[in-house]
């Protein structure tokens, strides 16, 4: 940082950021510890009973913790002390650890070394939060009520080094999720698993396998035994100590024999007549009738060669399905085997007379939608327990797509709250936590921390205005908590469709704007190739760059529902707007280095998702245009377009230049760990050379208007 800005950033160097949580809240200056406190300093050491090696660890982390973000370094031996050690009273199912706090002495008791070390990280938190090396006298006891929340890398699709993995335990999460083609092999590349899953436990986390891997054979079939055998026994005869496997439809096809089925190879490429169907779904994208014999299969051949191993079926494809086609999968969902379901997507909503559904994840669904409800709901019914949720509550969603989270802490309450009770009544008791777009550092885990423990803050608000003193000072904390808030309810205007969640939102300002009449001699079709880089995986399905609804029988048709996003992404980019102003007159009010660089962190990260609101809301009015365009026939109107179309292409030059400097200085803007960069600032120079490309065509079209 230098006079008061942030330096422009490399490629990646966000990284280095993330791994530093021990610095990234420092000790406050404003800080004072209360009278019944202990206070920690030089005069204290720390003494370990046990020689487990999770326990070492522990013991190292608040050593360096105290050093690095609190200037205290431990003396090696002092009549006060801070004492690790472990007691399994066998009372408790997770791992658990009491505090006693003394004038001179802090003991930490964990339930297994596993507790310990989550108890460690506990009392560092609270330290940070209270803004120095001070605990209040007496106990307290940290106990999670879920037995899991996993995520993916906030580094890479599948990158998990060291740094990454102690991160990840700082954040809360319990375990790790790695995508699986072969044994030897994750989503993009070769990763050594038992490797992984060694280095994994030594940070108390375990693996959960994420499945690419198929095998296309009916259950029923003479060789299934064997083919199953193959593929999914292989896996773990030479992958072993992987906690749980996960699988989804869309990547678990089968031939399946229900008449509502179709293989996925005729909806997408035709049958041998070339003709394709969209009435019939493909077997993964619908509770069939024999889907609950392939789970049985799978979670036998599984089972015979590592018994321990959770099995994880999601439901995520199917829950637009009928309510007695899903209830009736679940009559026959093979015990053994945990159902996952997804909090938001298909979240019924309307707008006016028009429906308009959340298509993906979206923290536009406070509420859980029907599917969530009412599968959750027939789940129970049907005995099922340990249910687990897509719950996104990294922080992260298909919103904003190459965003590093959402800033809107007080939906994320709305729905930790919700999940809570949910937890506490129906044994939704583990948690998906983010998909591969990762995590990144924010207050959304430390929320999660809170309100999934089993004594949880009396007053979320309030603890969440400690979360902004502790981040951005307590002089700016007030104004801080109001931008949350009325960010939180600028999201009551966001449009979750799928040609927004797979055009401009996942991409933001880089997002093109395509000149639809097809100038061309040589009839090409009019698509643009986004520019995606060497280290992406298979993202060209991700992006959908000639922008036009994607219809879906669930929703009002797109002309339909055009009027009224235009008008809701309107107020959506006035609120956002408003909120970033108010931020702005904060800076100047947070004091500490650490404070200030938070500060500028939160409003580059406004600025850059007001640039996004801006994009979509720009290529609605583009696509609108556009159609009129090809609709006019006569010449004064359809040159009153193009005019309305070089404005709209100078408005979003405008806007990708101020998306440009939010980039420059925060090399996380812009990421995703599948895409990789997506709007870096080489992103948003091709994005003015393609907006150039279009207003060339713009010229020659109005040439033609007037031959």
């Amino acid at each position: 940082m230098k006079d008061g800005l942030l330096s422009a950033e490399e490629n990646y160097g966000f990284r280095q950021r993330n791994w530093d949580y021990h610095l990234r809240h420092a000790r406050r200056a404003d800080a004072i510890p209360p009278s019944d406190a202990a206070v920690l300093s030089s005069e204290w050491c720390c003494v370990l009973e046990s020689d487990s090696p999770l326990c070492q660890r522990a013991a190292d982390d608040i050593r360096a913790f105290l050093e690095r973000a609190m200037g205290v370094v431990l003396a090696k031996t002092s009549r006060r002390r801070i004492v690790l050690a472990v007691q399994d009273d066998g009372g408790w199912d997770r791992p658990s650890c009491h505090c006693d706090v003394s004038q001179d002495e802090i003991r930490l008791l964990g339930s297994s070394p596993r507790g310990l070390l989550m108890g460690a990280v506990d009392l560092e938190d609270r330290l940070r939060l209270a803004g120095g090396p001070f605990l209040p006298l007496g106990q307290y006891c940290w106990r999670p009520l879920a037995r899991m929340r996993s995520t993916h890398s906030g580094s890479g699709i599948d990158e998990f080094p060291d740094e990454e993995l102690s991160a990840i335990l700082h954040a809360g999460f319990t375990a790790i999720d790695v995508f699986v083609r072969d044994p030897r092999n994750g989503a993009k590349a070769p990763v050594e698993f038992n490797d992984l899953i060694r280095r994994a436990a030594s940070f108390g986390l375990d693996v959960v396998l994420y499945s690419y891997m198929n095998c296309y054979v009916h259950p029923d079939s003479p060789e299934a035994d064997e083919r199953f055998d193959q593929v999914y026994g292989e896996l773990f005869r030479q992958c072993q100590g992987a906690r749980a496997i996960h699988f989804v439809g869309e990547s678990l096809e089968f031939p399946s024999r229900d008449e509502h089925t179709i293989p996925k190879s005729v909806v997408e490429q035709g049958d041998a007549e070339g003709l394709q169907e969209s009435v019939r779904q493909p077997a993964g994208y619908y509770p069939s009738a024999d889907y609950p014999a392939y789970l049985t299969k799978l979670r036998d051949t599984i089972h015979r060669v590592a018994p321990g191993v959770e099995v994880i079926f999601n439901t995520y494809n199917w829950g637009w399905a009928p309510l007695e086609a899903r209830r009736e999968f679940l009559r026959h969902f093979p015990q053994r085997v945990t159902l996952q379901v997804t909090y938001d997507i298909f979240k019924q909503h309307r707008r006016g007379d028009c429906s308009c559904p959340v298509m993906d994840y979206s923290i536009f669904a406070e509420e859980p939608g029907e599917y969530f409800t009412s599968e959750v709901a027939a789940a129970s019914q049907c005995g099922l327990t340990d249910i687990r949720v897509t719950s996104n509550l990294a922080g992260a969603t298909w919103d904003f797509g190459c965003a590093p989270y959402a800033p809107v802490p007080f939906r994320w309450l709305k729905r930790l709250a919700i999940l809570r009770e949910y937890l506490l009544k129906y044994g939704v008791n583990s948690f998906y936590d983010s998909h591969h777009y990762g995590w990144s550092p924010n207050v959304c885990q430390d929320l999660a921390k809170a309100m999934l423990a089993e004594n949880p803050p009396k007053d979320p608000e309030g603890f969440l205005r400690q979360l902004a003193v502790r981040d951005y000072g307590q002089p700016a904390s007030g104004k801080v908590v109001e931008v949350w808030r009325i960010w939180s309810r600028a999201m009551d205007h966001y449009v979750a469709s799928n040609e927004d969640q797979y055009g401009p939102w996942r991409v933001g300002p880089a997002y093109p704007f395509v000149f639809q009449p097809v100038l061309s001699r040589t009839m090409d079709d009019k698509i643009v190739r986004f520019p995606f880089t060497r280290n992406s995986y298979g993202s060209e399905c991700m992006v959908k760059t000639l922008y036009h609804p994607y219809e879906n029988s669930a929703q009002s048709p797109g002309p339909l529902r055009l009027p009224g996003e235009l008008a809701e992404l309107g107020r959506m980019e006035s609120e956002w707007q408003g909120g970033v102003a108010l931020l702005e007159s904060a800076l100047a009010e947070m004091e500490g280095e650490g404070e200030r660089e938070s500060g500028l962190r939160l409003l580059l990260l406004g600025r850059f998702i007001l640039c996004c609101i801006r994009t979509t809301l720009g290529i609605k009015r583009w696509y609108h245009a556009n159609l009129r365009l090809q609709l006019t026939s006569r010449r004064e109107d359809l040159l009153a377009v193009l005019a309305e179309l070089d404005g709209l292409l100078d408005a979003e030059e405008n806007n990708v230049r101020e998306a440009l400097p939010c980039v420059e200085r925060d090399s996380r803007l812009g990421w995703e760990p599948r895409m990789d960069y997506v709007c870096d600032p080489a992103h948003l120079r091709w994005k003015r050379r393609q907006l150039d490309l279009a207003r060339r065509e713009i010229e020659e079209y109005r040439k033609m208007a007037i031959l």
